[in-house]
């Protein structure tokens, strides 16, 4: 059965590039319009913007600092603006910035790493809420990690500990908003080959051993990941909330 999201009002950040460009295709594809929030690559929102257009659907790029509450706010009003509300917000936006061993990390990228991985979600879902619940088909998703579960590699630890915090997050606001008819669910993706993030942050040998490491043979793409937030955002999904979906290929150890 195809899923349907024809007039889903949607706001995916982190929509550029990568997996969240993925999500937002997969969306439109699937019938939804939807707003690409971007940080800094506009002219990569701008193709996305593009590409869904191309599909039939409304679209716009918008701009905030997902670190910065009025920004965000901000950003919610113009999607709520734009779409005639919100169905589904998908909260994508993250980075690792590098890799630093904890003895040897700053304050500054440690309240960095977490304030986009895990403070964003929490922003874009407070200033969301109140829009959400005047749909009636609300859904929030948003994106953990393999790392969650596994630590992830040399280096990350303030990476893994705020995924892992989303996933905590989830369940919790799942719980609250629950007797309210919305939604919580996050996508914990393993290795997925088709973007920057392990071209930047992993040697091709630690991505050969990753491969190996999954029961299914082959590193992870965009379009798994994005299927996965498909179905978390329709309506097939309403019995399913505070769960955080692996999409790794079965990797082992978690």
């Amino acid at each position: 059965m195809a899923i349907d999201m024809t007039d889903a009002r949607v706001l995916v950040t982190g929509a550029g590039h990568g997996i969240g460009r993925g999500i937002a295709l997969g969306l439109a594809a699937a019938g939804a319009d939807v707003v690409v929030h971007y940080g800094s690559s506009a002219d990569a929102a701008a193709q996305t913007v593009a590409d869904i257009e191309a599909l039939g659907r409304k679209a716009v790029a918008v701009r905030a600092d997902v670190t910065v509450t009025e920004d965000v706010d901000r950003l919610v009003a113009e999607s709520v603006a734009f779409l005639g509300g919100l169905d589904v917000v998908v909260c994508n936006a993250g980075h690792l910035i590098g890799r630093v061993p904890v003895a040897e990390m700053s304050d500054e990228h440690f309240a960095s790493v977490v304030d986009v991985n895990l403070g964003a979600t929490f922003r874009t879902c407070r200033a969301a809420i109140p829009h959400l619940l005047e749909s009636d088909r609300p859904r929030i998703v948003a994106m953990s990690s393999l790392a969650a579960h596994n630590g992830g590699g040399p280096g990350s630890v303030v990476y893994a500990a705020s995924k892992a915090g989303v996933r905590g997050f989830v369940k919790g606001l799942a719980k609250e908003l629950g007797p309210q008819g919305v939604t919580v669910n996050a996508v914990a993706p393993g290795y997925i080959a088709d973007t920057a993030f392990h071209g930047t942050f992993s040697t091709a040998e630690a991505q050969q051993k990753m491969v190996a490491g999954t029961p299914v043979g082959r590193p992870g793409t965009v379009d798994d990941v994005a299927a996965a937030v498909l179905y978390l955002a329709s309506r097939e999904a309403s019995y399913i909330t505070g769960t955080t979906l692996d999409v790794d290929g079965g990797t082992w150890p978690r």
